[in-house]
């Protein structure tokens, strides 16, 4: 059947755009990984419509688009709680959903969370750069030419009707993720914490800090008590490279917690954010407040382990 259009974009809200889980292994060229900020909602909604849980979804970030659907296809929403609505009747997340030709998808605005991912049948036809479809909005390049969808855009699946039968399809809600306005990330230390005194070390993790407007897809930017580093050390390091997660302290003292969108930093890393917390940095925005809870790489190590499991448990379910 090959790639049929799907879904058309009336109003595009703020921020709407195509991401994967992202691209890997150029960052010694200075590509980014991008990607889905939330990827645990991104693998759970294709999966929920029969992709494979790496295909392409569109990120929704806190007011959600107004979609009509060009033919029948079956779509799920998962992550921020957007309030979707079907033709304003109000639509369950984390479930699989037919749509029907002429059928209008909306948001009445954020319950909880920052970002909803919306995953469809058959995944979004866009070309495949460096092996990933996600958008760098930086270099303009990826997705939808590289740029946030816009009224009149259409999106088009592979074979949309034959994933009609995911219909019905719904995740464990024992299993959904919590988007607290106070949230706890656990980290473990370093990899430059000896640069900063025990007092600096105890304030980071005994003080609560709130993510500010700044914050965008290239990092979180919080506000709070300041993180000073020992006396007579430069303000900043020779750059390297960086993960997700890793928490920056800047000039001005205050934690910036890196996204997808950066490869190299010359600021020191107090702490990394463990990779089982990292889909809780998407759900964060202007207002929340932030603890950061220290644990040891075995503890990071049980946590992955134990979202890694309840993937595997659910994919082999569906």
């Amino acid at each position: 059947m090959g790639a049929v259009e799907t879904l058309e974009i009336l109003t595009s809200g703020p921020l709407t755009t195509v991401q994967d889980r992202g691209r890997f292994g150029f960052g010694r060229y200075g590509v980014p990984p991008s990607g889905a900020v939330d990827s645990f909602s991104l693998r759970v909604g294709n999966l929920l419509v029969g992709n494979r849980e790496d295909e392409a979804s569109l990120e929704i970030t806190v007011i959600g688009p107004k979609i009509i659907a060009l033919i029948d296809v079956i779509i799920a929403i998962t992550g921020a709680d957007l309030q979707p609505k079907v033709n304003e009747t109000p639509l369950e997340m984390w479930c699989s959903h037919l749509l029907k030709k002429g059928d209008v998808l909306s948001f009445k605005g954020p319950k909880s969370g920052c970002r909803a991912y919306l995953a469809i049948g058959g995944g979004i036809s866009v070309q495949n750069i460096m092996g990933s479809k996600s958008t760098n909005l930086a270099a303009q390049f990826g997705g939808l030419e590289g740029r946030p969808f816009k009224k009149g855009d259409t999106i088009s699946s592979d074979s949309p009707a034959r994933y009609l039968k995911a219909v019905g399809r719904s995740f464990d809600k024992a299993l959904i993720p919590s988007y607290e306005k106070d949230q706890v990330l656990r980290v473990i230390s370093g990899p430059q914490d000896d640069h900063f005194s025990t007092k600096a070390k105890e304030i980071f993790l005994g003080s609560p800090f709130q993510v500010t407007p700044q914050s965008d897809r290239t990092g979180i930017r919080l506000a709070g008590p300041r993180i000073e580093t020992k006396k007579n050390l430069k303000e900043s390091i020779i750059s390297e490279g960086v993960v997700p997660g890793a928490v920056q302290i800047p000039g001005d003292a205050q934690p910036i917690i890196i996204l997808g969108e950066t490869v190299t930093g010359g600021y020191r890393k107090i702490a990394t954010v463990i990779s089982a917390d990292l889909p809780l940095l998407g759900q964060l925005k202007p207002g929340d407040t932030v603890n950061f809870l220290k644990v040891s790489m075995d503890e990071a190590y049980q946590a992955i382990g134990s979202v890694s499991t309840g993937a595997a448990l659910f994919q082999s379910s569906v």
